[in-house]
């Protein structure tokens, strides 16, 4: 666990849990090679492959903003580093780095600081913004919170509650709604839920006033965990505070409600979300959907189905995968056919068990010509089937 005794200390020390995965060694010697390249830098970069060539075509660009300010050959090159353990070289690089033009601009040190954690490097992350200024670089609230959010990811409670309290005023720095979001969704992540809502409560006593991401993101976690009770409670409380939920707050809300096996009530949120001027998604259609087909309604989850095409949307996967699963446990095999049909046109393939159920049934209503239709499509999947299951499924038929 980490502590915190002086916020400088806290700025070299903080990331001595993590540091356990870093391998920082001496920077290896390196002889530039000053030769015209034959091809781009980013082409070369792209293709090699030997972890020490890599390092050295790189450092030959570091001067070179086709490189430097391409996003993908930076990340790429760190994670290929990485996954060769070179931690050693990804040092070298980015600190060089820090000390170049880019390093005065706070965008790039945000860079700098994300790329160490993709490696591993936590301590290097939180070091590179504790030690901003020595490049020249402002340090604002913005990359506070990509430091923050590389910390949230080491499921540290205490460094986490010390980079709260204490680094801001170090620094001057004044969180704002994002820097809430980050760690509310760490706590609710870590499974601590009261804490979670108690930073809300603190953050908007200091005038930070919690957004509709805030509130999704308590309901989403007290819903999890079955404490519905608290999670209503936040619904009416985000309403009452004049902070409308979307798209996402309305999923949530529907998720729970289907897990709890209440479709009606689901299906007339579906409906409120629609009067309010808030359009469902595939998402929200696809959890209606399995609510009724769950509660034994069929007949419902089709006309869910139905609306869906009406409103313009488009079954997704999930939604195909729903309606044939449970169409074909209610024995509907001639619509589960069809959908199963087009579904598999798209390369979205049931699984199995239903196919061998759709197979099975369409054989007991002597339909034999649609189940072969459905094996010529099982034939051209990619990639194939295993060659058990394809046997299984042929096998159907030639008992037929």
């Amino acid at each position: 666990m980490l502590s915190l005794r002086t916020s400088r200390r806290f700025c070299h020390v903080a990331a001595k849990v993590v540091a356990m995965n870093d391998c920082a060694a001496a920077a290896p010697k390196l002889v530039c090679n000053t030769k015209t390249l034959e091809e781009p830098a980013l082409v070369k970069l792209k293709a090699e492959r030997d972890p020490e060539k890599l390092f050295q075509l790189f450092k030959a660009n570091a001067h070179n903003r086709l490189v430097i300010e391409n996003r993908f050959a930076f990340e790429d090159t760190v994670a290929r580093l990485a996954g060769a353990r070179r931690f050693d070289y990804i040092e070298h690089l980015l600190e060089h780095q820090k000390t170049l033009p880019q390093g005065r601009r706070e965008g790039f040190i945000m860079r700098i600081i994300t790329l160490y954690a993709k490696a591993g490097m936590t301590k290097h992350a939180i070091d590179t913004f504790c030690d901003m200024h020595l490049y020249g670089c402002s340090r604002t609230v913005k990359s506070y919170n990509a430091t923050l959010k590389v910390l949230t990811q080491t499921r540290d409670l205490r460094a986490i509650e010390a980079f709260v309290s204490d680094i801001p005023q170090q620094f001057d720095i004044q969180l704002d709604v994002y820097s809430v979001n980050i760690v509310i969704k760490a706590f609710c992540e870590m499974g601590i839920l009261t804490k979670a809502y108690v930073i809300m409560v603190e953050m908007e006593k200091l005038g930070i006033r919690p957004d509709v991401i805030t509130y999704t993101t308590l309901i989403s976690a007290f819903y999890k965990h079955r404490r519905w009770e608290i999670a209503n409670g936040l619904w009416n409380l985000m309403v009452l505070k004049r902070c409308l939920p979307n798209l996402a707050t309305f999923n949530v809300r529907i998720q729970f409600l289907v897990n709890t096996k209440r479709a009606w009530e689901a299906n007339r949120v579906l409906r409120m979300m629609q009067n309010i001027g808030i359009a469902p998604d595939e998402v929200t259609f696809n959890l209606v959907i399995k609510g009724f087909c769950q509660a034994g309604k069929l007949e419902m989850a089709k006309r869910v189905y139905s609306a869906l095409h009406d409103k313009g949307y488009k079954p997704n996967v999930k939604i195909y995968q729903t309606m044939i699963h449970y169409l074909c446990r209610e024995r509907d095999f001639d619509l589960a056919y069809t959908l199963c049909r087009d579904s598999m046109q798209k390369n979205w393939y049931p699984n199995v068990d239903t196919i061998h159920t759709l197979l099975k049934g369409l054989q007991m209503k002597s339909q034999l010509g649609k189940a072969k239709a459905i094996m010529t499509l099982v034939r051209r999947r990619v990639p194939p089937f295993p060659s058990k299951q394809l046997s299984s499924l042929q096998s159907i038929l030639t008992k037929s």
